[in-house]
């Protein structure tokens, strides 16, 4: 069995060899736990329910997370690796079209398989460098590890006060992933957080979900109902969404370094059609699910599923539309077969305009089975104009 202890890489040439692979950005950590500050932090975040709603994430997935040993028992190094994917050239169109909000990252091809190939070469570049075979894990996001605590700890960026990792000179515009190995890389330092007193992430959210400084309650988080939520939208928070219907920028739009961000050319996350940025949503009102995933196949868009985006889409649609889009929201309220679309439909009708829309409620009230869209419409029809 080959000594690990033997073989020998200078910390540059790892640089250089990520560039060639086409991984913009590497840092080089240890791979030791964490320990209890990382674990008891995460524990913390799930007793006081700030991580509700990932039901898989339990106490003990999370003491698991800290050790990332627990993937690679024979793991020496952790080579933390990003893509940045910062294009502030793609902008909304302001056509007249209604329009929703992509956010950045799932603009174009899936981030992990884009991550996942180049970490394969870098894997392959490595091994023919040094003459060898290394053992490693190439880790994109659906791992068992806190892709952030390894980022941050080993110098690739610090935890901003959004929970985003920054980097001085991308912002917090990057995909992350870890490649952990077998062998001794000299390891870089840590970088000294610099957000300093700006609270600016925190006053722009919009539903509140930034609670504190490095503190983020999932359940009040735009990205978390519009991806990972598969109910309804909470009443309270759906016109505080306006038109984002696939995650949320807006912490990350404002942050300083932001400014400083680097335009990247990566065609990889360039969106096929201006549609895949700012997509109009009649358009994703009315497509069937087969469309959607002819659409959408490949992107990471895919992980909200058709019902949610049809449902993510209403209530976008709720925020920004006028009575030229009632009459699609009428007929999704009416027609449509999945019960989670007529019920945000119905509360689209009455945000756009109550008064005119009691008629047509109290019409689709004699019709309706399904007891949740039921309790909409009757919300709806007992609100005061």
């Amino acid at each position: 069995m080959r000594s690990v202890q033997r073989v020998q890489i200078e910390r540059q040439r790892v640089g250089e060899i990520a560039l060639e692979a086409g991984l913009s950005l590497s840092a080089v950590g240890p791979a030791d736990s964490f320990g209890s500050e990382l674990e008891d932090l995460l524990v913390d975040r799930i007793r006081h329910g700030h991580l509700d709603g990932f039901h898989w994430f339990t106490e003990e997935r999370a003491r698991f997370s800290a050790n990332p040993r627990n993937l690679h028992e024979r793991a020496r190094s952790i080579i933390s690796v990003g893509i940045p994917y910062w294009m502030p050239d793609i902008q909304h169109p302001h056509d007249g079209v209604p329009r929703g909000r992509i956010s950045r990252y799932a603009w174009g091809r899936d981030y992990h398989k884009t991550l996942k190939q180049r970490m394969k070469h870098f894997h392959q570049l490595l091994e023919a460098e040094i003459g060898a075979s290394i053992e490693a894990r190439l880790l994109v996001d659906t791992a068992r590890v806190v892709d952030r605590a390894i980022a941050a700890r080993s110098g690739l960026g610090w935890y901003g006060k959004n929970t985003m990792i920054i980097s001085p000179r991308r912002g917090s515009w990057l995909m992350l992933g870890e490649v952990v190995l077998d062998i001794d890389i000299q390891h870089d330092p840590p970088m000294r957080p610099k957000c300093g007193r700006c609270t600016r992430c925190l006053d722009i959210c919009p539903t509140g979900a930034l609670v504190d400084d490095y503190t983020l309650h999932t359940p009040l988080c735009i990205s978390f109902q519009t991806i990972e939520s598969r109910e309804s939208i909470p009443r309270e928070l759906r016109h505080k969404m306006r038109d984002w219907v696939f995650g949320c920028d807006m912490c990350q739009d404002i942050c300083p370094y932001t400014a400083a961000a680097k335009a990247v050319d990566e065609p990889s996350f360039v969106p096929r059609t201006i549609d895949h940025a700012f997509p109009p949503l009649h358009w994703l009102i009315s497509m069937s699910e087969a469309e959607f995933r002819e659409e959408f196949s490949g992107t990471a868009v895919m992980r909200a599923k058709w019902s949610g985006m049809v449902r993510n889409a209403l209530v976008a649609l709720g925020n920004i539309g006028s009575d030229d889009d009632i009459e699609l929201l009428q007929r999704t309220a009416r027609t449509h077969d999945r019960s989670i679309a007529r019920e945000h439909a119905a509360w689209a009708m009455a945000q756009i305009d109550l008064d005119g829309a009691r008629p047509a409620l109290r019409e689709l009230a004699h019709h309706e089975r399904d007891p949740v869209v039921l309790e909409e419409i009757h919300t709806a029809l007992r609100t005061e104009v």
